[in-house]
């Protein structure tokens, strides 16, 4: 059964993957290093975690910012 493709639009907004709010880049500056001492760069890249708002949105963040964001609100309460 096909869809109409208004409702194909509308399932497609709903199922819209989260938006990334962190303005943090990934660190450039990580190394592998192997057992016969060979360098090789690497980007060590974020934990991102996707995040429910209270509005309903969904976010991504890092783990770090997650963590400082919901240790905040177990202090307020």
């Amino acid at each position: 059964m096909l869809k109409s493709l208004s409702e194909r639009n509308v399932l497609k907004e709903e199922s819209l993957m989260a938006i990334n709010v962190s303005g943090r880049k990934p660190n450039s500056k990580a190394r592998n290093r192997s057992h016969a001492l060979n360098k090789s760069i690497r980007k060590q890249k974020l934990n991102l975690q996707v995040v429910r708002l209270a509005d309903g949105t969904r976010v991504r963040i890092s783990a770090k910012e997650k963590r400082t964001i919901f240790k905040d609100e177990k202090v307020a309460a």
